[in-house]
Protein backbone atom coordinates (compact mmCIF):
# COMPACT_ATOMS: atom_id res chain seq x y z
CA UNK A 1 0.00 0.00 0.00
CA UNK A 2 1.07 3.58 -0.67
CA UNK A 3 1.65 5.70 2.46
CA UNK A 4 -0.28 8.96 2.63
CA UNK A 5 -0.54 11.14 5.70
CA UNK A 6 -4.19 12.10 6.16
CA UNK A 7 -5.03 15.51 7.63
CA UNK A 8 -7.10 15.47 10.80
CA UNK A 9 -10.07 16.96 8.95
CA UNK A 10 -10.15 13.91 6.66
CA UNK A 11 -10.12 11.38 9.49
CA UNK A 12 -12.73 13.34 11.45
CA UNK A 13 -15.00 13.55 8.39
CA UNK A 14 -14.84 9.78 7.88
CA UNK A 15 -15.41 9.10 11.59
CA UNK A 16 -18.49 11.34 11.69
CA UNK A 17 -20.39 9.49 8.93
CA UNK A 18 -23.98 8.76 10.06
CA UNK A 19 -23.90 5.09 8.96
CA UNK A 20 -21.42 2.21 9.43
CA UNK A 21 -18.84 2.23 6.68
CA UNK A 22 -17.40 -0.79 4.90
CA UNK A 23 -14.53 1.28 3.57
CA UNK A 24 -13.36 4.79 2.81
CA UNK A 25 -10.51 5.36 0.33
CA UNK A 26 -8.79 8.32 -1.27
CA UNK A 27 -9.58 8.94 -4.93
CA UNK A 28 -8.93 11.86 -7.29
CA UNK A 29 -5.55 13.44 -7.89
CA UNK A 30 -3.94 11.74 -4.87
CA UNK A 31 -4.85 8.31 -6.24
CA UNK A 32 -3.86 9.29 -9.78
CA UNK A 33 -0.37 10.36 -8.67
CA UNK A 34 -0.50 14.09 -9.39
CA UNK A 35 -1.86 16.03 -6.40
CA UNK A 36 -0.91 19.69 -6.16
CA UNK A 37 0.02 21.18 -2.79
CA UNK A 38 -3.47 22.73 -2.66
CA UNK A 39 -5.41 19.70 -3.96
CA UNK A 40 -8.56 18.74 -2.08
CA UNK A 41 -9.16 15.25 -0.72
CA UNK A 42 -11.71 13.13 -2.60
CA UNK A 43 -12.88 10.34 -0.29
CA UNK A 44 -15.11 7.57 -1.62
CA UNK A 45 -16.70 4.73 0.28
CA UNK A 46 -19.59 2.42 1.03
CA UNK A 47 -22.07 2.63 3.91
CA UNK A 48 -24.73 0.21 5.16
CA UNK A 49 -28.31 1.35 5.62
CA UNK A 50 -30.08 -0.25 8.59
CA UNK A 51 -32.98 -2.64 7.89
CA UNK A 52 -35.60 -0.12 9.03
CA UNK A 53 -34.43 2.27 6.28
CA UNK A 54 -34.57 -0.48 3.67
CA UNK A 55 -37.86 -2.20 4.56
CA UNK A 56 -39.88 0.69 5.96
CA UNK A 57 -41.78 3.49 4.26
CA UNK A 58 -39.01 5.99 4.98
CA UNK A 59 -36.11 5.05 2.74
CA UNK A 60 -32.57 5.89 3.79
CA UNK A 61 -30.20 7.80 1.54
CA UNK A 62 -28.48 5.58 -1.01
CA UNK A 63 -25.83 8.23 -1.61
CA UNK A 64 -24.45 10.75 0.84
CA UNK A 65 -22.11 13.61 -0.01
CA UNK A 66 -20.34 15.76 2.57
CA UNK A 67 -18.22 18.70 1.47
CA UNK A 68 -16.11 20.66 3.94
CA UNK A 69 -14.02 23.75 3.39
CA UNK A 70 -10.48 23.34 4.56
CA UNK A 71 -7.77 23.67 4.23
CA UNK A 72 -7.74 21.12 2.84
CA UNK A 73 -11.13 20.87 1.18
CA UNK A 74 -12.71 17.46 1.79
CA UNK A 75 -15.30 15.80 -0.46
CA UNK A 76 -16.71 12.57 1.01
CA UNK A 77 -19.15 10.56 -1.12
CA UNK A 78 -20.51 7.16 -0.07
CA UNK A 79 -23.09 4.78 -1.51
CA UNK A 80 -25.18 2.18 0.23
CA UNK A 81 -23.67 -1.26 -0.31
CA UNK A 82 -26.49 -2.44 -2.59
CA UNK A 83 -26.11 0.51 -4.94
CA UNK A 84 -22.34 0.11 -4.94
CA UNK A 85 -22.55 -3.60 -5.77
CA UNK A 86 -24.91 -2.88 -8.65
CA UNK A 87 -22.41 -0.34 -9.97
CA UNK A 88 -19.62 -2.90 -9.64
CA UNK A 89 -21.54 -5.27 -11.91
CA UNK A 90 -21.92 -2.61 -14.58
CA UNK A 91 -19.13 -1.37 -16.84
CA UNK A 92 -18.17 1.25 -14.26
CA UNK A 93 -14.42 1.43 -13.85
CA UNK A 94 -14.70 4.43 -11.54
CA UNK A 95 -16.19 2.52 -8.59
CA UNK A 96 -13.70 -0.31 -9.02
CA UNK A 97 -10.84 2.21 -8.89
CA UNK A 98 -12.29 3.52 -5.63
CA UNK A 99 -12.66 0.03 -4.19
CA UNK A 100 -9.12 -0.98 -5.17
CA UNK A 101 -7.46 2.29 -4.16
CA UNK A 102 -4.34 1.58 -2.08
CA UNK A 103 -4.90 4.86 -0.19
CA UNK A 104 -7.13 3.67 2.63
CA UNK A 105 -8.72 5.80 5.34
CA UNK A 106 -10.97 3.06 6.77
CA UNK A 107 -11.25 -0.65 6.05
CA UNK A 108 -13.10 -3.77 7.25
CA UNK A 109 -13.07 -7.50 6.44
CA UNK A 110 -15.98 -6.87 4.06
CA UNK A 111 -13.80 -4.38 2.21
CA UNK A 112 -11.26 -7.15 1.68
CA UNK A 113 -14.02 -9.42 0.39
CA UNK A 114 -15.25 -6.80 -2.07
CA UNK A 115 -11.69 -6.27 -3.28
CA UNK A 116 -11.28 -10.01 -3.90
CA UNK A 117 -14.51 -10.07 -5.90
CA UNK A 118 -13.64 -7.01 -7.98
CA UNK A 119 -11.69 -9.03 -10.55
CA UNK A 120 -14.85 -10.99 -11.33
CA UNK A 121 -16.56 -7.74 -12.31
CA UNK A 122 -14.10 -6.76 -15.04
CA UNK A 123 -15.20 -7.28 -18.64
CA UNK A 124 -14.14 -6.18 -22.09
CA UNK A 125 -17.07 -3.73 -22.03
CA UNK A 126 -15.23 -1.51 -19.55
CA UNK A 127 -13.58 -0.05 -22.65
CA UNK A 128 -16.74 2.01 -23.14
CA UNK A 129 -16.37 3.55 -19.69
CA UNK A 130 -12.80 4.64 -20.36
CA UNK A 131 -13.47 5.89 -23.87
CA UNK A 132 -16.47 7.90 -22.68
CA UNK A 133 -14.63 9.29 -19.66
CA UNK A 134 -11.67 10.35 -21.81
CA UNK A 135 -13.94 12.02 -24.37
CA UNK A 136 -15.75 13.99 -21.66
CA UNK A 137 -12.48 15.16 -20.12
CA UNK A 138 -11.11 16.16 -23.52
CA UNK A 139 -14.22 18.24 -24.22
CA UNK A 140 -13.88 19.87 -20.81
CA UNK A 141 -10.22 20.63 -21.48
CA UNK A 142 -10.78 22.16 -24.93
CA UNK A 143 -13.77 24.31 -23.93
CA UNK A 144 -12.08 26.03 -21.01
CA UNK A 145 -10.39 29.41 -21.18
CA UNK A 146 -7.65 29.20 -20.13
CA UNK A 147 -7.18 25.49 -20.63
CA UNK A 148 -6.13 23.74 -17.41
CA UNK A 149 -3.53 21.06 -16.84
CA UNK A 150 -5.71 18.99 -14.50
CA UNK A 151 -8.37 17.83 -17.01
CA UNK A 152 -5.61 17.19 -19.57
CA UNK A 153 -3.90 14.83 -17.14
CA UNK A 154 -7.26 13.19 -16.47
CA UNK A 155 -7.60 12.50 -20.21
CA UNK A 156 -4.31 10.64 -20.38
CA UNK A 157 -4.77 8.92 -17.02
CA UNK A 158 -8.10 7.48 -18.14
CA UNK A 159 -6.79 6.31 -21.51
CA UNK A 160 -3.71 4.65 -20.03
CA UNK A 161 -5.79 2.99 -17.29
CA UNK A 162 -8.12 1.60 -19.96
CA UNK A 163 -5.29 0.34 -22.17
CA UNK A 164 -3.59 -1.29 -19.18
CA UNK A 165 -6.85 -2.96 -18.16
CA UNK A 166 -7.50 -4.36 -21.64
CA UNK A 167 -3.95 -5.72 -21.81
CA UNK A 168 -3.48 -7.07 -18.30
CA UNK A 169 -6.96 -7.55 -16.83
CA UNK A 170 -5.91 -5.35 -13.89
CA UNK A 171 -6.89 -1.84 -12.84
CA UNK A 172 -4.11 0.67 -12.25
CA UNK A 173 -5.18 4.28 -11.67
CA UNK A 174 -1.83 5.89 -10.82
CA UNK A 175 -0.49 7.76 -13.84
CA UNK A 176 3.11 7.70 -12.58
CA UNK A 177 2.97 3.92 -12.28
CA UNK A 178 1.27 3.54 -15.65
CA UNK A 179 3.87 5.68 -17.36
CA UNK A 180 6.69 3.41 -16.25
CA UNK A 181 5.39 1.11 -19.00
CA UNK A 182 4.26 3.70 -21.57
CA UNK A 183 7.30 5.99 -21.13
CA UNK A 184 5.67 9.16 -22.44
CA UNK A 185 8.13 11.89 -21.47
CA UNK A 186 5.61 14.69 -21.88
CA UNK A 187 3.45 13.07 -19.18
CA UNK A 188 6.35 13.05 -16.74
CA UNK A 189 6.82 16.76 -17.40
CA UNK A 190 3.11 17.49 -16.94
CA UNK A 191 2.96 15.49 -13.71
CA UNK A 192 5.93 17.38 -12.24
CA UNK A 193 4.26 20.69 -13.12
CA UNK A 194 0.98 19.61 -11.53
CA UNK A 195 2.58 18.27 -8.35
CA UNK A 196 4.75 21.37 -7.89
CA UNK A 197 2.22 24.00 -8.92
CA UNK A 198 -1.32 25.19 -8.31
CA UNK A 199 -4.36 22.96 -8.70
CA UNK A 200 -5.83 25.06 -11.54
CA UNK A 201 -2.72 26.05 -13.48
CA UNK A 202 -3.06 26.59 -17.23
CA UNK A 203 -1.58 24.83 -20.26
CA UNK A 204 0.29 26.63 -23.02
CA UNK A 205 -1.98 26.60 -26.10
CA UNK A 206 1.01 26.21 -28.41
CA UNK A 207 1.08 22.52 -27.45
CA UNK A 208 -2.63 21.91 -28.12
CA UNK A 209 -2.14 20.25 -31.54
CA UNK A 210 0.39 17.81 -30.08
CA UNK A 211 -1.84 16.90 -27.15
CA UNK A 212 -4.79 16.37 -29.49
CA UNK A 213 -2.76 14.01 -31.68
CA UNK A 214 -1.71 12.04 -28.59
CA UNK A 215 -5.30 11.90 -27.35
CA UNK A 216 -6.45 10.48 -30.68
CA UNK A 217 -3.52 8.04 -30.88
CA UNK A 218 -4.10 6.63 -27.40
CA UNK A 219 -7.84 6.50 -27.98
CA UNK A 220 -7.27 4.36 -31.07
CA UNK A 221 -4.84 2.19 -29.12
CA UNK A 222 -7.44 1.62 -26.41
CA UNK A 223 -9.98 0.56 -29.04
CA UNK A 224 -7.44 -1.79 -30.61
CA UNK A 225 -6.54 -3.40 -27.28
CA UNK A 226 -10.23 -3.89 -26.47
CA UNK A 227 -10.68 -5.87 -29.68
CA UNK A 228 -8.07 -8.41 -28.66
CA UNK A 229 -8.41 -8.44 -24.86
CA UNK A 230 -8.85 -11.70 -22.99
CA UNK A 231 -11.33 -10.12 -20.58
CA UNK A 232 -14.73 -11.89 -20.52
CA UNK A 233 -17.99 -10.64 -21.96
CA UNK A 234 -19.90 -10.81 -18.68
CA UNK A 235 -19.00 -10.48 -14.97
CA UNK A 236 -18.61 -13.71 -13.00
CA UNK A 237 -18.97 -12.31 -9.46
CA UNK A 238 -22.75 -11.77 -9.45
CA UNK A 239 -23.66 -14.70 -7.21
CA UNK A 240 -20.83 -14.11 -4.74
CA UNK A 241 -21.72 -10.41 -4.48
CA UNK A 242 -25.37 -11.32 -3.99
CA UNK A 243 -24.41 -13.67 -1.14
CA UNK A 244 -22.35 -10.93 0.49
CA UNK A 245 -25.21 -8.45 0.24
CA UNK A 246 -27.67 -10.92 1.77
CA UNK A 247 -25.29 -11.54 4.67
CA UNK A 248 -24.90 -7.83 5.29
CA UNK A 249 -28.65 -7.26 5.15
CA UNK A 250 -29.66 -10.21 7.32
CA UNK A 251 -27.04 -9.97 10.06
CA UNK A 252 -26.55 -6.85 12.20
CA UNK A 253 -23.34 -5.23 11.10
CA UNK A 254 -20.91 -5.23 13.99
CA UNK A 255 -17.47 -5.83 12.48
CA UNK A 256 -15.11 -3.22 13.94
CA UNK A 257 -13.68 -0.96 11.23
CA UNK A 258 -9.98 -0.43 10.99
CA UNK A 259 -9.31 3.28 10.72
CA UNK A 260 -5.88 4.75 10.13
CA UNK A 261 -4.25 8.14 10.10
CA UNK A 262 -2.29 7.11 7.05
CA UNK A 263 -3.33 5.24 3.95
CA UNK A 264 -1.90 1.77 4.01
Amino acid sequence: MTPLALPDLVTRTVASHPYPLIFATISGAHLYGFPSPDSDFDIRGVHILPAREILGLVRGRESIETMLDGPPEVDLVTHDVEKFIRLMLKRNGYVLEQLLSPLIALTTPEHDELRRLAHGCLTRHHVHHYLGFADNQWRLFTKETPRRLKPLLYVFRVLLTGIHLMRSGEIEANLLQLNTDFRLSYLDDCIVRKRDGAENQAVDDTHLAFFESEYQRLRELLTFEAERTSLPQEPSAHDALNDLLLRLRSVPYSAPPTSTNAAQ
